[in-house]
């Protein structure tokens, strides 16, 4: 098996359509030969715990409605390409992701990183939830046949926070400053939302080397 390391944040749109177009390559490969793991980056680390609303949020990032619009401009586009649906209209608020990072980290304890992950995503970018309230997270745990009751006792604790922030710092210090970033085998570093011609190319590369080596 080889190791594929992604470094996401669940309210990014690039990684959601990184993932969707992933998906459509390794659908194809069912016995495509990569262990995934999700690793947390937050793009908003000083978001306040409580977020903010979102509309606030893109027009201060990006200088006004006028930028946030083209700066959403191809989000919108590949969103469509891709097939990954985003209703941005039902996203009312910016959140902060710790909480559900530290949820993802739990669900990878349990083999469960990737459904938690498209949980995440769906919650946000299609059902407009917010990500960072406990009720929700619980619920998500609950769909991913995770211990809900154990989740929110987690979440009302301070468990695994500094290790999130930690891995996260430690994604920045080795040059990670935009997600989604892939790590293919520890070494090869694929940024941004590859099309899955380029995934269905790279894992046919893969396969070959370990046929090749057998």
């Amino acid at each position: 098996m080889v190791k594929l390391d992604i470094i996401s944040d669940p309210i990014c749109p690039w990684c959601y359509i990184g993932k969707t177009n992933l998906d459509k390559a390794l659908v194809q490969f069912p016995d495509h030969p990569f262990t995934i793991e999700w690793h947390p980056f937050q793009l908003n680390p000083d978001m306040p715990s409580e977020g903010m609303d979102r509309r606030a949020y893109l027009e201060g990032k990006f200088g006004g409605k006028e930028g946030a619009v083209k700066a959403y401009a191809p989000v919108v586009a590949h969103a469509e390409k891709s097939g990954a649906h985003i209703n941005f209209e039902a996203i009312q608020r910016t959140p902060n992701t710790i909480d559900a990072h530290r949820l993802i980290h739990w669900a990878g304890i349990e083999q469960r990183q990737s459904f938690v992950v498209d949980l995440l995503f769906k919650a946000y970018f299609v059902d407009g939830r917010d990500i960072s309230d406990h009720e929700v997270l619980a619920d998500i745990a609950d769909t991913a046949e995770m211990d809900a009751a154990m989740v929110t006792k987690l979440l009302s604790s301070d468990a695994d926070t500094a290790d999130i922030r930690a891995r996260d710092k430690h994604s920045r210090e080795m040059g990670v400053n935009s997600v989604p970033t892939f790590i293919v085998a520890h070494q090869h570093a694929v940024p941004g939302a590859q099309p899955p011609e380029i995934w269905v190319n790279v894992i046919k590369d893969i396969m070959e080397q370990i046929a090749a080596d057998e």
